[in-house]
Formats: C-alpha cells, structure tokens, sequence
C-alpha cells in the first residue's frame, strides 16, 4: 500500500505553547510564521512510510496560488529553507511519520489549509488540517521582530493596560483590558480583514498582501472606524448618547469586537479617539505586531496643511467656532514595531498607525503608519500621513481676537504649545513612560526650530504656510496674565482660582478684565460660556496683584455629565487704548473617588471576593446609578449592579464573589456612572497564583 494517513496529530497544546498561542486556546492550532512546528502523521495500516514520494500543501485565501505566495507546494526534505515552505522528518515508524514543518517568515498571514498528496503520478490530495497564521515578533527574520522579550511581553503578550487621558498638567491612567488572546478575538480580528474594502476588490491580491505589517496596519486602521466601509465603531463627540454606549463606559475591546461580529458586522455605537486607539492595539497585538497606545496632550488637528493651529476669541473672551483646526486636550493613536522595506533606510521601528477618523488619506479615512523618526526629523514627504501627524505633535498656535466689527488681529503666537507629556504604558509597570523625546527636539531649541521649517519646506503645500509668519509685535509696555488654581477642583465643589496680573510698564494702568468659563470637550471644541465676569482694577507702575474668583458649582455642574475640563479664559483691557492681554488655563475637574480592595488570596478557579466603595461628596442626591466590574481572567461576563440613588455624603460599598480562570497579573476595573457624571473609574492589579 502506498503513503496513506488515517489521521494527523498537531500537537496543539505543545505547538501552541512554542509559539506563544497557548493563551488563545490549546483546541486548535495558531502559529507564528518562521518558526517550525510539529505534526504526526498517522498511517493506515500496511502503508508505507515513504514521505520521500510525497509533497504537502498549505494554502490561504478563497484562490490560493504560487505566484501570488498564497499557495505553497513543498516536498519532505532537509533543513528548512529561510524563504519558503518546508518540512523534514523528525521520527518515523511503520504506524506513524513526525514533521517539522516551517513556514517563511515572510508569508502570509491568515487561515490556511494543509494537505498531502503524491509528489509523482495522479495527484490525490487529502486535508490534514487547518491553522492560523500569525506575525512573529520573536522571529529574527520577521518584519516585526522585536529583540528585547521584555518588550515583546508588554506589547504582544500583555492583555491590559492604560490609555492616558485629562491634560497635559493632569495626566489620568485610564484602565483598559486589550484582550488579545480571548478564544474568539482571532477569529473577529481575521474577520475583519476578510469584510474589508480592500478584499472584497481584490481577495488574492489582499491575502498575498498580509505578509506584509505596513499593509495590514493601514487596513486595520481603516476597518476600525466604520467610515466608508464595515468597520467596527461609530465615531459620536456629541452629548447624546441615545441608541449606543457613550465611549467613557467602555472599559475594553472584547465587548466591543463580539458585538460587531456578532451584528453582522454593524458598526458599535460609540467611540471616541481612546476607543478607536485601544481597539486597534487588540487587534495588533492578537495578529502578532507589537503595538502600544500612545496619548498626546494638546494635539493639533490641523485641517489644512499649513501646520498652524489659529485660534478666534471675542474681545469678552469667548473662544468662538471660526476655524476648523483645534488643539485635543488630549488624542490617542497606536505605535506599531516594524521595519519599513518600502523607504529609504532609517525609517524601521514604531510607526504611528491612527484608526480615528480625522483626515483622508488616499481616499480613505486611516492613517499611517508614519514612522517616529520621521515625525522627529521633519521627514514630511515620507509616507504615509507623516506631515499630518507631525503637526499633532508640533504645530505653532496662533491666537486671534476677533472685534465687534468682525476684524480679526493676531494677539499671541506660540511654538511650545503642542504636543506635550507624550505618554505611554512604561514595560513591565504600571507606570508612565514619556516618549515625547522621540517625536521632537526640546522645545524651543535651535534643532527644533530648523526641523520645522525643515518640515515645511518638504510640505508640498499650496500657498505661503502663515506658520512662518513672524510673532505679533509686542505691545507698547507689558502686562502679563496668567490664571493659578488654589486647589484641585473636585465635581460639586467651586472652583477657587486667582489672576496674577503683573504691570511692567513704567505707570499705572487701569484695566477691564474679562474671565469665562467654558465646558471643554477632549476634542478642543467648547461648548458656551457657563459663567461670566466683568471688573475694572487699577495696577500700579511695575506693580502686580491678585484677583480672587470663583466659579460656582451651580454654574458649570450641569456641563459635567459629558466633560469634566473647564476652560478658563481672561482677558484685560487697557482703558483709553487698543491692547489687549489674555491668558488660558484648562481645569481639569476631578471626580468622587471609586476605590477595589481585594479579600483573600486569588488562586485559579477558586473564588475570591472584591469590595469597591464610593462616596458621593456632592450636595445633590446622585440618580440612576450604575456600578459595573470588569476584568479579562477573572470575570467572564462583566457585573452590572443598578444603584437607584446615593444621597449626599453617603458611601456605597459592594462585595462581588469572583472565580479567576486565567493566571498570573490580572486588573480589576470598577466603573461607577449616575445623572450627573460620567464614569469614574478604578483599578487593582491582582496576582492570580497557579494551583499546585
């Protein structure tokens, strides 16, 4: 009898664990290319174990083919061969053959087919199995090898997190589970590349693609957002909520990814930049690239091209709505590890890859991957997107003040505004790392200023960019503004703050001082004035002074449910003359505090229990409450436990009994939401030992 197999073994457990899988699941088999496996091949009986007269076949896609790379017919032979398919034995007796069988490094990612059949004569194919095919970040050939494994366990391994949020002078960590390596996340991530705009054109030319990480970051960057195609979230910066989550509740991506997969790839409803950001780091990390959230506060959003940020304000100091550009408090994208074969050298390493859909590139709203060293050296003609995210992180803020009359004049420019505090999750703590460094140069230094108008002269912009417009002149004599808070705001409470007014001219001056308040989204976008006041001081020569003020509960409480920044805008009049001084501060108002404490020791798959507490310090009865508890490895479901109503001063504490079933360092994250606020959040780290 010829070469005949019964049945295959592909050792899912050992094979899984090789190559780092086993987390995922130990039922079937998900590899990473350029690295062996093994697999068993079972024969019937009398079959002769002649593999030398065989060939197998692994193939990928809905028309696999050779020259496209999706389709590999390789026979049984010596050691594996870098760049292609190959397999050698390892053991072999008259019941059963063991293979090592390799992939290249650089072969396709995604689902593939492997089967046998007769190097010689009548081909008969017979299906051994099926696998998946993920990147391989261990594997020096790779394009996403990263050499340090404490980095590869932060960025590929690591199933939660932080995203950063508030304001560059109030940094928040925000607790995120990513889980990468629940059961079912390979399969929606793979899904998402199966619904994309790119396979549907084009299946074979998209699946011979997914070698390459530069091609599948801008798809996932695309597919993300669901602008122009099946993508997973719908984008919402409004106040109404209705019909969906508004994006703070959400407290991970698992949730997120079933519900698009499971409502036929139906856009989730909603999200905002941290979303979009935390979600396309799961689906990196699940494929195999190495990836990490990355917050920048005070990013520029600049809308045409010119890398100037302008910014209008009545003479009262309202900030107005004349401009398309902003300044984010704060905006999240993704940095993905890989090299870059498609530029010139230099450019390997994080690449920024951003799924919130801002700007069009090439038609369609992704962006990326844009290479760090590029955004740092004012390499703007480097694709993809790098003038755009350059400007993020360095743009020049030029501030107006728009007259009665409509006229506009140019009060204040500045190139040390945007882009600050650059932040990501330091590796193996739960710390911040400031990357800052690695997108420009100190502000304000000579390098930094000639990367810039490096930058602008490789723009391919039309017209004179005005961001090499020289600075407003200087008043005649110099007063100086600026607004100190004299304590953390808390939600309920007023906030106290003074205006420190120094006149630096040789006489007195008497001025007209308007300060405003105004709610603040994340975006940069403000709603109304919530509060206002109006007073006249006198200063005297080369004096200063202090003006105490407050801005009442009453007053902003109502704008919080949705926000919690408050813009602080003052603006002084000289009396008898044209000038006009202003200074800004955003406040970040602070929220009751949610606390977990955990009771007893958590071992696997005995239960423990964890207590959170909360204390509504406001004057006002809190309504509708909401208290949710979430964790990857030790809640399979989240818990939702409806509060009706906690009075004021009153403290809420709940006792959850929870059965981890994953080891090792795990987070809690309790999430508390009512009437008047939004979601306030807090974490635990908690080691789940193994049983013995």
């Amino acid at each position: 009898m010829t070469f005949a197999v019964s049945s295959t073994d592909f050792h899912y457990e050992a094979n899984n664990k090789a190559h780092h899988t086993s987390e995922i699941t130990k039922q079937r088999l998900i590899l990473r290319r350029g690295q062996a496996f093994t697999i068993t091949l079972n024969l019937h009986r009398g079959s002769q174990p002649e593999v030398d007269k065989v060939q197998l076949i692994a193939e990928t896609g809905p028309s696999p083919s050779e020259a496209s790379g999706t389709r590999a017919v390789f026979r049984v032979s010596g050691p594996p061969i870098r760049s292609s398919w190959s397999a050698a034995v390892q053991n072999s007796s008259s019941s059963s053959v063991t293979l090592s069988v390799t992939s290249p490094a650089n072969a396709s990612i995604g689902k593939y087919s492997l089967k046998i059949q007769a190097a010689k004569g009548t081909p008969q194919t017979s299906a051994l199995g099926e696998f998946i095919l993920l990147f391989n970040p261990w594997c020096a050939a790779d394009s996403v090898f990263l050499a340090n494994e404490d980095e590869r366990q932060e960025y590929v391994m690591n199933e939660h997190g932080f995203v950063y949020q508030g304001t560059s002078e109030h940094i928040e960590a925000t607790p995120w589970d990513f889980g990468q390596f629940e059961a079912d996340i390979v399969h929606i991530c793979l899904e998402l590349l199966e619904v994309s705009p790119k396979h549907r054109k084009n299946p074979g030319l998209d699946c011979s693609r997914r070698s390459d990480p530069t091609y599948v970051g801008r798809v996932v960057s695309a597919m993300v957002n669901c602008n122009g195609d099946r993508g997973i979230l719908l984008g919402h910066w409004g106040n109404d909520y209705r019909g969906g989550t508004p994006p703070s509740r959400w407290t991970g991506s698992v949730e997120i990814l079933r519900q698009w997969s499971l409502n036929g790839c139906r856009p989730v409803k909603y999200g905002q930049c941290w979303v979009y950001a935390a979600v396309m780091c799961t689906v990196m990390r699940c494929l195999g690239i190495p990836t990490r959230t990355i917050t920048n506060f005070d990013s520029a959003h600049d809308t045409d091209r010119n890398l100037t940020i302008d910014e209008y304000y009545s003479v009262s100091g309202q900030e107005l709505k004349l401009s398309s550009d902003s300044v984010w408090n704060f905006h999240v994208w993704v940095e993905s590890w890989m090299t870059r074969p498609d530029l010139p050298t230099g450019y390997d390493g994080w690449q920024v890859l951003d799924p919130t859909p801002q700007e069009k590139s090439e038609g369609v709203y992704c962006c990326g991957p844009a290479p760090v060293k590029a955004i740092l050296e004012g390499d703007t003609n480097i694709k993809h997107d790098v003038p755009f995210v350059f400007a993020e992180v360095n743009a020049d803020k030029v501030r107006w003040t728009v007259g009665s009359d409509g006229s506009k004049k140019k009060s204040y420019s500045n190139t040390r505004q945007v882009g600050s505090n650059i932040s990501t999750k330091a590796v193996g703590a739960n710390a911040r790392e400031d990357v800052t460094r690695f997108y420009k140069y100190p502000e304000g230094s000579k390098k930094e200023r000639d990367v810039f108008a490096k930058a602008v002269c490789n723009l391919k912009s039309t017209g004179t960019p005005r961001c090499l417009d020289a600075p407003p002149p200087a008043a005649s004599g110099v007063i100086e503004l600026s607004i100190k808070l004299q304590k953390t705001p808390v939600n309920g409470e007023d906030i106290t703050f003074y205006l420190h007014i120094v006149n630096k001219n040789q006489s007195s001056k008497n001025l007209s001082i308007t300060t405003v308040a105004q709610a603040l989204r994340h975006n940069g976008r403000p709603e109304d004035p919530c509060w206002k006041n109006t007073q006249t001081i006198k200063i005297g020569a080369n004096g200063e002074t202090k003006v105490t003020l407050l801005v009442p509960y009453s007053k902003y409480g109502a704008s919080m449910l949705e926000n919690n920044i408050v813009k602080l805008t003052a603006i002084a009049k000289e009396e008898g003359s044209n000038e006009m001084h202003m200074t800004v501060k955003d406040v970040l108002v602070a929220h009751p505090t949610l606390s977990i404490e955990v009771k007893g020791t958590p071992v696997l798959y005995q239960d423990f229990t964890a207590e959170i507490t909360f204390t509504n310090t406001l004057s006002e009865t809190l309504r509708n409450c909401l208290l949710t508890l979430s964790g990857i490895g030790l809640i399979r479901t989240k818990y939702e436990i409806p509060i009706r109503t906690v009075g004021p001063n009153n403290l809420v504490r709940v006792t959850i009994p929870l059965t981890p079933t994953k080891p090792g360092s795990r987070m809690l994250t309790a999430d508390f939401d009512c009437n008047l606020f939004r979601d306030v959040k807090a974490f635990k780290t908690v080691e789940v030992k193994r049983v013995y």
